[in-house]
């Protein structure tokens, strides 16, 4: 091979670039945002599942609940632990954690999301 030396660095500046996105996000991420909980939700020490599922899953939720209660009518919800919850954003949701500056956009921005939530529901008035 005449051209080893060439074909090397090329494939060095290849991988660096096609890594250097990743590498990038590593190091400008950060630690991940604690949501501050409104003094109702940290009162009920219980959202309505396990907060681990609910941080990794709640879109999944709420779109189960969304196609539910609009296309079946099932307006209500029972959780793991038996307690039933009114399958409402804005009711069920809000009602405990109603700083959605301080609760749902902290998250959501760190991890680059959009949510589509509030194309059809009245986004919240944020309390002073």
């Amino acid at each position: 091979m005449y051209n080893k030396g060439k074909i090397i660095i090329g494939l060095v500046i290849f991988v660096v670039f096609f890594t250097s996105p990743f590498l990038y996000g590593l190091v400008k991420s950060g630690p991940p945002p604690e949501p501050e909980l409104s003094p109702k939700a940290k009162e009920a020490k219980l959202c309505v599942e396990a907060k681990d599922y609910m941080v990794e899953s709640h879109m999944q939720m709420l779109n189960q609940w969304r196609d539910e209660a609009i296309r079946y009518g099932k307006r209500m919800y029972v959780a793991t632990n038996g307690k039933e919850y009114v399958v409402s954003l804005q009711n069920t949701c809000m009602d405990c954690h109603n700083n959605k500056t301080k609760f749902c956009d902290q998250c959501h921005n760190y991890s680059g999301v959009d949510p589509y939530c509030w194309e059809c529901h009245i986004e919240p008035k944020e309390k002073k």
